[in-house]
């Protein structure tokens, strides 16, 4: 499965990472542990050595092909990071908002549901609002934020160690998209899922049921996942949200093509692109891309980077669903539908799963 970074949690992602030459478990305990039992406040990093692409090589190849498509990780340097959190501002740009409205609504079903004593499964930690929120309704024993970029994340779960110190946090740097170990010290615990924000839409339908096929067989069997999703609508609705009348995501698009060439060390000519979202109601799905004004190229490490005019650089995906829609494709990846939430416009939605084969 390719690698999947969210639009909707968005913050500062390393497009480059490195990993030490062999499997390590940092221990960087403050609290203390005895005979492998939780103790209080622990905070350990666990790393699971997650392969990574060579990011020139990458570039090369997916800017050289027939049909240009970039990973969405590359939004992520710092300017694409704040535009990011200004688009989550927006009028347009409901996803936020409704969402953590809806969270807000659902503390008391989510806390009866969950039950106490549980260790949280964060997919994908970015921007620390949306786990700080469930954190206060749920009270975990233990918190497990799980991502690729190894720095980031453990800047951001020491930051949440500080303000929930008595919180046993054990952030682990592993790639999303497959299979990995849990950390040890939450192997007895039961095991809840948190995938916020429709991330679960950056991924094909096909690519969600595998995705979530490898999150049931780690989290194993009983084990529970809130996951948001975003809802099918009226497309003026869902467009507006990818074409907000400011032109922050049309910046934040624009801003992708100068990172590529920081990254390649070239200029990429952003002014030479514009600004491209439609949403398809076959598939439900946005589409964003970058589209090439006029024809022109550029070199990079010796080879030849050619677009036409009209050329569309492929940067996003996102996939809408209707309930049943997305029922269908957690039962595909090994989950059962506990309970289902929308907000009053239904235009959000949030499903508890639970899993009924690992």
């Amino acid at each position: 499965m390719p690698e999947i970074w969210t639009r909707n949690d968005r913050s500062q992602h390393e497009s480059g990472l490195t990993t030490p030459d062999k499997e390590t478990t940092i221990a960087t305990t403050e609290g203390s542990r005895v005979d492998n039992k939780l103790s209080r406040g622990d905070f350990e990093l666990f790393d699971r050595q997650p392969q990574t692409a060579d990011v020139t090589e990458e570039l090369l190849r997916s800017l050289g092909a027939s049909e240009k498509s970039v990973s969405a990780r590359y939004f992520y340097d710092q300017r694409g990071s704040e535009l990011f959190e200004a688009i989550t501002q927006l009028p347009e740009y409901y996803l936020t908002r409704t969402e953590m409205a809806l969270f807000d609504t659902l503390a008391d079903e989510l806390r009866a549901a969950i039950g106490a004593d549980c260790a949280l499964v964060e997919y994908g930690s970015g921007s620390s609002k949306k786990i700080r929120q469930l954190l206060e309704t749920v009270a975990p024993l233990a918190y497990v934020p799980v991502d690729i970029s190894l720095s980031h994340m453990q800047h951001n779960a020491r930051e949440l160690h500080r303000d929930y110190p008595n919180l046993h946090i054990y952030p682990t740097c592993a790639d999303i998209t497959r299979r990995f170990e849990l950390p040890e010290p939450v192997a007895q615990l039961n095991k809840v899922g948190f995938f916020p924000g429709s991330s679960i839409g950056n991924f094909s339908p096909d690519q969600a049921v595998e995705f979530l096929s490898n999150v049931a067989r780690t989290l194993g069997t009983g084990s529970r996942l809130i996951v948001g999703v975003d809802r099918k609508k009226d497309s003026a609705i869902l467009e507006a949200a990818y074409n907000d009348s400011a032109g922050v995501t049309a910046e934040f698009n624009l801003n992708m093509m100068k990172h590529l060439g920081e990254l390649l060390g070239v200029d990429l000519a952003p002014e030479k692109f514009v600004h491209r979202a439609d949403y398809d109601a076959e598939t439900g799905c946005i589409r964003m891309f970058l589209e090439a004004v006029e024809a022109h190229e550029v070199e990079a490490n010796g080879a030849r980077i050619r677009f036409s005019e009209g050329e569309r650089v492929h940067t996003e995906s996102s996939y809408k669903y209707a309930p049943e829609e997305f029922a269908e494709i957690a039962r595909r990846g090994g989950f059962r539908q506990v309970s289902h939430w929308s907000d009053p416009n239904d235009w959000f939605s949030i499903f508890l799963l639970e899993v009924v084969s690992d």
